[in-house]
């Protein structure tokens, strides 16, 4: 289910939207690494909170594709590359950016309401967790229709949420509350009627 085989143009083809999504987040890492002249990408698009409050309202968006460094940027690529194109190909194009988007979204909306003014946050670790918390929708639907996939989902969940809270500067506000917004709108997504169309399109079928 999470084991990526295909090839290069395979993988393009077949998953679009994630395809898409790590390519932009490279191509922002790439260009907020420079300078223009006085204007920075990295500056203008940090979520900084005491700014957001001065109404620079974009920063609740922009953090969600700028990252800390190469590592930062390489782990939630990664994970969205073996986690995302499953929920892409089950949910469709738009309902899958919808679930990235709106976790990411909360996530920093959540992190400027909870956080203090001088809070500063970057990273798609938010909508990363949002994916996870669609996953857990899907647990929570196909529970009886499939078993064992619960033993595959959760432990990437609970690990993820542990490691949250033992690792230092993360956003915990972020995580949580992407982990949150993504399984209430998989609530909405995965409705039980749809449990016989994945049979017929989603290895899933095969965990028993």
């Amino acid at each position: 289910m999470f084991i990526r085989n295909e090839k290069f143009k395979e993988y393009l083809a077949k998953y679009p939207v994630v395809s898409g999504l790590i390519a932009l987040n490279i191509i922002v890492h790439i260009l907020a690494s420079f300078r223009f002249g006085e204007f920075s990408l990295f500056q203008w698009g940090v979520g900084a909170n005491y700014l957001i409050g001065d109404g620079e309202w974009w920063r609740l968006i922009t953090p969600m594709f700028l990252h800390a460094g190469f590592l930062h940027l390489l782990f939630n690529m990664f994970s969205l590359y073996l986690f995302g194109p499953e929920l892409e190909r089950l949910t469709g194009k738009v309902r899958f950016l919808t679930i990235y988007f709106l976790a990411g979204l909360f996530g920093t909306i959540l992190t400027y309401l909870l956080q203090d003014a001088n809070y500063v946050h970057v990273g798609a670790s938010g909508a990363i967790f949002g994916i996870f918390g669609a996953f857990g929708a899907l647990v929570y639907y196909t529970r009886k229709a499939f078993p064992g996939l619960r033993q595959i989902i959760l432990p990437i969940i609970v690990i993820s949420v542990i490691m949250t809270f033992l690792q230092p500067n993360v956003n915990a506000t972020a995580h949580i509350t992407g982990l949150v917004v993504g399984f209430l709108i998989g609530l909405s997504f995965f409705h039980p009627k749809r449990i016989v169309s994945w049979k017929k399109k989603s290895p899933i079928r095969r965990v028993k």
